[in-house]
């Protein structure tokens, strides 16, 4: 499984995170996976337990990405805002996160894979992928390049991560 994860987390991060801490989070996620009490023993300072909604190993992988990687907000402005922060002052986007509030869910998220698609076209552009499930805010999700697409939904399959195109699966919850 630790293959697996560090494969997953690689192609999440996207450059963001060295060889190095992509496979320490791997290991360390495969240990919890594979022994979770034995994980929680040697980790005294880890605060988790049973009422978290996702297995150990799930946990460690989310918590261990940084806020470039993980996106997480109660709207998509504010997932935006990080998004946009993520890349930092150089990279220019044609829409803001104010331009976002006032807009429905799905108006908003197709706003927002369009600017991302349009971005890195040599890699497909960027796709907004729901990733795990939410535990403190209503929304989190990771950016995947469109040609790592389906080796990250097989990948979260294999593992056991949920993880789902955002924009795809609002316009299939939206009644029609």
């Amino acid at each position: 499984m630790k293959n697996q994860l560090v494969e997953l987390i690689s192609k999440i991060s996207a450059g963001c995170m060295s060889e190095e801490e992509v496979g320490q989070i791997g290991v360390e996620a495969a240990q919890a996976y594979a022994d979770p009490q034995a994980f929680l023993q040697a980790n005294a300072d880890i605060q988790y337990d049973d009422s978290f909604p996702i297995p150990l190993g799930e946990w460690v992988v989310v918590g261990s990405l940084p806020e470039t990687v993980l996106f997480q907000g109660d709207s998509y402005a504010q997932l935006f805002a990080q998004i946009v922060a993520s890349f930092g002052k150089d990279v220019p986007f044609n829409i803001t996160a104010k331009q976002l509030l006032k807009a429905p869910a799905l108006t908003a998220l197709k706003r927002i894979q369009i600017q991302l698609g349009s971005m890195r076209p040599e890699q497909g552009g960027y796709v907004l992928v729901d990733f795990s499930e939410p535990l403190d805010d209503e929304l989190q999700a990771v950016l995947v390049y469109g040609c790592d697409l389906p080796r990250v939904m097989a990948l979260a399959v294999e593992v056991g991560i949920y993880a789902a195109p955002s924009y795809a699966t609002l316009c299939e919850a939206q009644p029609g």
